[in-house]
């Protein structure tokens, strides 16, 4: 189908030179989506892989758990897509107030990622809408210490930016004027409460997404805060009870197409081979996530089986474990507090977890040593390798 370009172009004049930039025409796109048999189909599979997703809550003891580690792998692979070089154990050591292997400023940054999609989940859960003013409060939790806090966290843009290139005039592409930001979010903010016209949740989430990337409304964290509304949005609107379908892992594999069919959308007004992208990324990523917590749930009970052969000491090395599974890196000092035992006793545990494999420790200390419940990284790990440093 032919729409031609998605909006207009303004000539702007930044850092000296003219540039060219893009102001989005409103959604809903014009004429509407052109549903194929195949692209029908896609969206359902989607919204089928969706569904398997959601009772994965009922599969698991305590989702919790999943979602504890899950959403911090979500925040390593998105921190990754702009450059940052945290992995899910620096993370993790981050966390426990240990020193990570990379900088700092990257470690905050993730850590950043998981404390913003956690408020936007409360503020959402305390009955304020998906709106303007939630992306605002996200977007300055996500910018909050480090490296990004001079980008003006939780405010709209007063400046241009651009994607790619040295400046405005190199650039790959250059988002509306600033002045143009306010109008451009409200139409946006407008589509997501169904105004003008209703729209099917997964089909709003895909839309939205690329509006809000196209708009790119702050200095920083858009990529980030864009992946994140797709999230959010499946859970305010009752598709996810948790927060479990995150497509950074599928956009980082394949994100010269990705980057690629935006760009169409604006162009030629190609939505629905974005369309047709974004369903295939929501089955391949629901389908991973599904069997991860399998292969959680399965790791887990064949180490219980294996603990439970212990005799006496198994009723403690049970209780490290259960301590594991929600924080699979600890250190010796941190189990006593959480368990309530005497240090001996999580000692004597964790000797009997290394025994049998199941615990691995990182350090050579004697005093407040730190150790890994290994396997359950291992799973949790794959899809966020980082290149040999």
């Amino acid at each position: 189908m032919k729409r031609g370009l998605q909006g207009r172009y303004i000539t702007i004049t930044t850092l000296g030179e003219k540039a060219q930039a893009f102001v989005p025409k409103p959604l809903p796109p014009h004429p509407p989506i052109a549903w194929t048999p195949e692209l029908r189909s896609k969206f359902d599979q989607a919204l089928l892989a969706l569904g398997r997703l959601d009772s994965v809550s009922t599969l698991l003891p305590d989702t919790s758990l999943f979602l504890y580690m899950y959403v911090r792998k979500e925040a390593v692979l998105s921190s990754m897509i702009e450059g940052t070089q945290s992995s899910l154990s620096d993370l993790l050591l981050f966390e426990l107030d240990q020193a990570p292997g990379v900088p700092l400023a990257d470690v905050r940054e993730v850590s950043n990622y998981v404390a913003a999609l956690n408020h936007g989940l409360r503020l959402l859960d305390n009955g304020l809408p998906l709106s303007l003013r939630l992306f605002r409060e996200i977007h300055g939790v996500l910018l909050n210490k480090g490296r990004d806090s001079k980008q003006a966290p939780g405010e709209f843009r007063r400046s241009q930016n651009w994607i790619g290139g040295t400046r405005p005039g190199n650039a790959v592409f250059v988002p509306p004027p600033a002045e143009e930001v306010l109008e451009c979010m409200s139409r946006l903010e407008l589509f997501l409460h169904d105004q003008p016209v209703p729209t099917p949740v997964l089909l709003k989430a895909a839309l939205a997404h690329v509006q809000f990337e196209t708009i790119h409304p702050f200095l920083d964290g858009n990529g980030r805060l864009g992946r994140l509304l797709i999230a959010l949005l499946l859970c305010d609107q009752g598709v996810l009870r948790k927060p479990m379908l995150y497509l950074s892992l599928y956009f980082k594999t394949h994100r010269q197409r990705y980057y690629e069919l935006l760009n169409n959308v604006r162009i030629t007004g190609d939505w629905e081979a974005w369309l047709d992208f974004f369903a295939e990324a929501v089955i391949v990523t629901a389908t991973q996530a599904v069997e991860t917590a399998q292969q959680l749930l399965q790791l887990s009970n064949q180490d219980r089986d294996k603990i439970s052969g212990l005799g006496r000491g198994a009723a403690s090395a049970l209780q490290v474990h259960q301590a594991l599974m929600e924080r699979p890196i600890a250190t010796s000092g941190s189990l006593v507090e959480k368990i309530g035992v005497t240090p001996a006793t999580v000692n004597k545990a964790l000797g009997r977890l290394e025994q049998l494999g199941i615990v691995r420790e990182l350090t050579a200390q004697k005093r407040n040593r730190l150790f890994s419940y290994a396997g359950y990284i291992e799973i949790m790990n794959r899809g966020t390798e980082l290149p040999s440093r």
